[in-house]
């Protein structure tokens, strides 16, 4: 499952993601699903957000998490205590399982990051699935739904024509089109498809708060960053603490986060 997703530590990635990760997952697997006696896989685990909020949410019978990055998967291993949990590296564009294994497969926060077509991830998800069972995923409508990210991008835009255009590449991918979710969901054969969007806020206790993650290089933000020379940086890092405060003095922030939700059967017959 080649991503441009850039992993490069778990403690970064949880301020950066994990913690907001957190929120979400009750929400999404409100919507998701999940009931007793279920063997539940989760693709793209990460350090185990949504894993751990499954175990809370419901009594499975088992729950398989695969990630493609074995440095959030140590982290996950470390945290995890309970036996029916089982935490490996795979490909979610090329399952290991055969047809039908699973009662309930998900996925948080991975199919825009999923390269060339997250297309292939979703007909994998819907192969594993068995008739009567449902597959869901959920990520952030960077678009038009998180303006803590766009605050970065539109700032680094403005500075550097690079950024624009990797802007433009990551909010371009076809994956944030009205409408592709329920398509994709349609096209791999579930029915019975629900799309609808999940909200959190994103409290920041100060610029640093909000300003770190991306410096220390984590994700696709912090890559852009890892680019940029001395100067460049503290450009970027000025202007951007000017919108983080807009004339106040530094303190907490709070920014909505909306996130996109798919959920859908697959046919009994």
């Amino acid at each position: 499952m080649p991503t441009v997703y850039n992993a490069r530590d778990a403690a970064n990635y949880e301020r950066l993601m994990g913690r907001w990760s957190r929120r979400l997952a009750p929400l999404f697997i409100e919507h998701a699903g999940v009931t007793d006696g279920e063997e539940v896989l989760e693709i793209g685990c990460g350090t185990g957000s949504l894993t751990f909020a499954l175990a809370e949410a419901a009594r499975f019978a088992r729950l398989t998490a695969i990630d493609q990055s074995e440095i959030y998967l140590a982290a996950a291993r470390a945290r995890n205590r309970d036996p029916r949990i089982n935490l490996e590296q795979g490909d979610g564009c090329a399952l290991r399982f055969a047809d039908a294994s699973f009662d309930r497969t998900l996925s948080m926060l991975v199919l825009p990051s999923v390269l060339p077509e997250p297309e292939q991830m979703v007909a994998e998800m819907r192969r594993v699935t068995r008739p009567g069972g449902v597959a869901a995923a959920a990520f952030w409508d960077t678009p038009g739904g998180t303006p803590h990210q766009r605050m970065f991008w539109d700032t680094a835009a403005a500075l550097d024509d690079s950024a624009g255009s990797a802007r433009d590449n990551t909010l371009s991918r076809p994956v944030y089109a009205p409408g592709a979710l329920e398509r994709m969901w349609a096209e791999a054969g579930f029915v019975e498809i629900d799309q609808r969007s999940l909200m959190i806020r994103m409290d920041f206790t100060d610029f640093a708060d909000y300003w770190a993650p991306f410096a220390s290089g984590e994700g696709g933000l912090g890559a852009y960053v890892a680019t940029l020379d001395d100067a460049r940086r503290g450009r970027l890092e000025h202007h951007l603490r000017a919108a983080y405060l807009t004339g106040r003095p530094d303190g907490e922030r709070s920014f909505v986060a909306v996130a996109l939700s798919c959920r859908g059967l697959v046919p009994k017959t």
